[in-house]
This record gives structure tokens, sequence and C-alpha cells, in this order.
């Protein structure tokens, strides 16, 4: 007699290998692709509130006896940290969002620069040339102009240690 036929298992069945029992390629783990969109909001969030910390920094670093503003890089690194790791850990490995953090790490410093700065003239003037915002958005001219002006090398290199931090940090965190 005849035993009852048996389907055999396939070679993508549990247990089964095809080729001999060697896989046919390396199976690498899906790539991650992240929310750009949440990314992207959540990234010019972090921004405004980077911005915000950093003009706060610089005004309670002025000297009123010197006049003179002590600069800290460490500021600018965390500002581009935090944007950083907004983009990298929402966005995944979107380059282009790593780029656009490093954008807004710049854009960041630099706003907080002016803004900090408008803040040093409000209390400085008693209030006499109005609040930060109205320095900031009545005299930006001559507010970039003089920081423009005022510019040394340490704050070239702390404005470019932003985007740095902000790709590292992105790029780190997007390869996870």
């Amino acid at each position: 007699m005849s035993q009852p036929y048996q389907q055999q298992p396939g070679p993508g069945a549990p247990g089964q290998q095809p080729f001999g029992g060697q896989p046919p390629y390396a199976q690498q783990p899906p790539a991650r692709t992240g929310n750009a969109g949440l990314a992207v909001g959540v990234a010019i969030v972090a921004a405004i509130v980077a911005t915000a910390i950093y003009a706060f920094i610089l005004k309670s670093l002025f000297d009123e006896q010197t006049g003179e503003v002590t600069k800290i890089s460490y500021a600018s690194i965390l500002v581009g940290a935090l944007i950083g790791a907004a983009i990298g850990k929402l966005g995944g490995r979107n380059v282009g969002l790593w780029v656009l953090g490093a954008v807004l790490s710049i854009a960041a410093v630099f706003m907080g620069e002016m803004y900090g700065y408008a803040m040093i003239f409000s209390e400085v003037s008693d209030g006499q040339l109005g609040s930060a915002t109205e320095i900031l958005t009545d005299h930006f001219g001559d507010m970039f102009k003089g920081w423009r002006e005022d510019m040394g090398a340490m704050a070239w290199i702390f404005m470019a240690l932003a985007p740095l931090a902000a790709y590292g940090t992105a790029s780190r965190l997007g390869n996870r």
C-alpha cells in the first residue's frame, strides 16, 4: 500500500532555507523613514524656543559695568543640538532634513543674538527706546549693522558650531 501524499514545505516555510541552507542575501533592517512634516514642525518650534533661551542667556551675560557681553560657545552648541535632536528623532535618515536643521540652527542663533541685544538696549535705556520687540522691529537695520561690526573671530566660530551640532546630532539620531 502506498502512503498518502504529504505536501513538503517550500523554500519560504519556517525552518527551510533555499539553496542548500544558505540565505540568498543578507537581510537589511528596513530603513527608518520618519515623518518629515512632523520633524519640520517640531524643529521650527524648537528653533523658536532655542532663540528665546539664547537671547535670555546673552542678556544675562551682559556686564553693565564694562558694557560688554561675555559669549559662550556652549549656548550655540546647545541650540544646534536641540534642533538636530528634533530633526533626527522624527525625520529619520533624511539628509535634506539634517541640512534644514543646520540652517534653522544658524537662524536661531542669529535671531537669539539680535533679540538678546535688543533686550540689553531696552534695559540699558530704561525703556526709552521701547521694548525689546519694538527695538528689534523698528531698528533692525541699525542693530544688524552694529552687530556685524562688533563680530569678532570667536563670534563667527560660535555661529559655525550651531549648524555642526545640529547636523551631527540629527545624523546620529537619524541613523539609529
